[in-house]
């Protein structure tokens, strides 16, 4: 759980013929990562052709899933073997020809669902017209002496429009209303001037008349009914041409679905980790030390002496390449997620996702500490876990501790009179806490640099583990000089330490600046320059980093303070107004302050924590794995 699992490097050779099947395999042991291998010299790619093939044939599928719905794919048979390149081209031409098949079928069904919206608009122009009770390509008639217009114009502008237009010499006739819109004629000579301008003002649109309506009204109507009953036998005949088409090639496409499937291992190998020569290829990667036996039996049973696989330790050349692979238990999952957002362990690294867990709840609880407003948030994470997943676990577990810690306050929804602190109430004990705050940070730092003493000793840096500012140097000078003012603060515990400890504190700055100056390689000048100043930097960061954990004692006064805000403004209220401002100040109190809480808390892990043993820059193990089959 602290670091990820070792691992060995492999390499897995075998007969071209039977590459498919080996990588099936690997998927199917679910522990094979892929990576490149410079020990091996073949010179071929084989796996290139075989993927660009897949890709295809999988496009296409993909394709006549959307078009035909669904399909399901049948059960893998524990015998089950992976397509060889003639199978998986063959695979590929068969879809090929469904695909065309399906896609004039498909550019029928969309013709057809066009036409259908055309004569749905028909129709509705068509129910308007009707009203007019008249032919209407004799109205709408371009050489007729007679001006006409059919449109739209809001109702609010009818009566205005009317008016203006009667100055002309036109009538307006009103035949339909919808909503604002009411829907005219107007008439009048073709000699009685320019209306655009009117009709602009008045806020007209053209109603478009079709030509298919063009006509008498009996005509047209019989025209839309031949054109509904046409489309309806379309529209059945296409979509029992469709149902036979899936019908007879549905068995054929599962099972295409499932040979794309068990092809796609080897098509990912091609990206990294398959090489070849001839008739023999090899496969590269990366398998937890403790699964390679088992590997290795899975091959002996299934390719019996038709292989030939070896494994190795990592060399330290190969340390920043190798995948890490983490597994946490259940509960812990929901924080890896925000772990993973500042990055994942290098391989040999510390994991802090445990260490990260626990504290952020801890912090979190006692920046936060209340019975109530923690059993409003553990409460609605259980009530909404279904949307929030995993997430739901995190806020279950923070109201839990914000609980915990209301108990230790004796704090309920703001109320410090109505619990008996078991431990200690911020708002009467302010110096305790903040001292409690300080203690924590030291103790957290002391952690984090213990951590990163583990790091460098793992990635080989010995002189760095022991002599730099952020290793057993840098922790001696840390605790010396922390012991040394608690001591002069007056601390009993270390009561007469004070000397060691500005000893031993002496003895680890010193050191890290003889290294700093050793390491260092530049003139005389700026070398002094370079090594005071990173010296320098060093306490100051350390003791910068200690005094940011005095937020959390100031955020768990402030949680007291913000409390009290809210009962002095409910106390000058009455009745009604007393319930409803402490209701209304508790959520807001949970609202924003959880929010800030919950923000510094994590910043405080991110800033003050991962930062100064965590690089974040490694790679998660990716194993082969079979998907998309039960």
């Amino acid at each position: 759980m602290f670091r990820a699992r070792p691992m060995s490097r492999v390499t897995l050779y075998c007969l071209t013929s039977e590459a498919q099947d080996v990588a099936l395999l690997l998927a199917r042991h679910g522990l094979f990562g892929l990576a490149a291998d410079k020990e091996v010299s073949f010179p071929e790619s084989p796996g290139d052709e075989y993927r660009e093939i897949y890709l295809e044939a999988d496009a296409r599928l993909a394709k006549i899933g959307e078009l035909c719905g669904h399909l399901d794919i049948p059960p893998l048979p524990p015998d089950a073997i992976a397509p060889n390149l003639r199978e998986l081209k063959g695979i590929n031409h068969r879809l090929r020809d469904m695909w065309q098949k399906c896609s004039a079928c498909a550019d029928q069904g969309q013709k057809i669902e066009e036409d259908i919206r055309r004569l749905a608009a028909l129709r509705d122009t068509f129910g308007r017209l009707k009203t007019l009770d008249v032919d209407v390509s004799r109205l709408l008639k371009a050489d007729s002496l007679l001006d006409s217009r059919i449109g739209q114009v809001p109702k609010a502008n009818v009566k205005r429009l009317k008016e203006a237009l009667q100055l002309a010499g036109y009538m307006l006739t009103v035949f339909d209303q919808t909503g604002e819109q009411a829907f005219v004629v107007v008439a009048g000579p073709r000699s009685g001037g320019e209306l655009g301008g009117v009709l602009s003002q008045a806020g007209w649109r053209e109603l478009v008349v079709p030509p298919e309506l063009r006509t008498n009204p009996e005509i047209a109507g019989r025209y839309l009914e031949r054109e509904a009953e046409r489309l309806q036998d379309e529209e059945s005949h296409y979509c029992d041409v469709k149902a036979q088409s899936v019908g007879a090639q549905g068995d054929w496409l599962g099972q295409a679905r499932l040979l794309l499937a068990l092809a796609r291992p080897l098509a990912e190998t091609a990206l990294g980790g398959l090489r070849g020569s001839g008739q023999l290829v090899s496969f590269s990667g990366w398998v937890p030390r403790d699964e390679v036996p088992r590997l290795g039996q899975a091959l002996e049973e299934r390719f019996t002496s038709r292989y030939l696989i070896s494994s190795r330790e990592p060399d330290s050349s190969e340390r920043g390449h190798i995948p890490s692979f983490l597994k946490y238990p259940a509960w812990l999952r929901p924080f890896v997620p925000l772990v993973k957002s500042y990055g994942i362990p290098r391989y040999g690294e510390f994991d802090p996702a445990l260490l990260f867990a626990l504290t952020y709840l801890l912090l979190f609880g006692a920046m936060f500490g209340d019975v109530g407003h923690g059993g409003v948030i553990l409460a609605l994470a259980a009530l909404f876990h279904r949307k929030l997943g995993r997430a739901a676990w995190l806020g279950i577990a923070a109201g839990a501790v914000s609980m915990g810690f209301g108990l230790l306050y004796g704090s309920i929804f703001g109320y410090e009179n109505l619990l008996t602190p078991l431990w200690l109430s911020p708002l009467h004990d302010p110096i305790r806490i903040l001292t409690v705050a300080i203690l924590f940070g030291v103790g957290f730092i002391v952690f984090t640099l213990l951590a990163n003493i583990w790091n460098q000793f793992a990635a080989g840096q010995v002189s760095e583990a022991l002599f730099d500012s952020t290793g057993l140097a840098g922790l001696g000078f840390y605790l010396g000089a922390a012991a040394g003012l608690a001591a002069q603060a007056g601390m009993p515990a270390l009561a007469g330490l004070s000397a060691p400890a500005w000893s031993l504190a002496l003895i680890g700055i010193s050191t890290v600046a003889v290294f700093k100056w050793v390491k260092t390689r530049a003139g005389l000048g700026e070398r002094a320059l370079v090594t005071a100043i990173e010296t320098l930097e060093t306490g100051i960061n350390l003791f910068a980093n200690t005094l940011s954990f005095m937020r959390v004692a100031a955020f768990s006064l402030n949680h007291v303070a913000l409390a009290l805000a809210v009962f002095t403004i409910a106390n000058g209220l009455g009745t009604a107004g007393h319930w409803l401002t402490i209701f209304l100040g508790n959520v807001i109190i949970i609202v924003l302050e959880g929010g800030i809480v919950a923000i510094q808390a994590l910043r405080l892990m991110y800033y003050e924590g991962f930062s100064r043993f965590f690089s974040g820059d490694g790679t998660e193990f990716a194993p082969l794995k079979l998907v998309g089959v039960r």
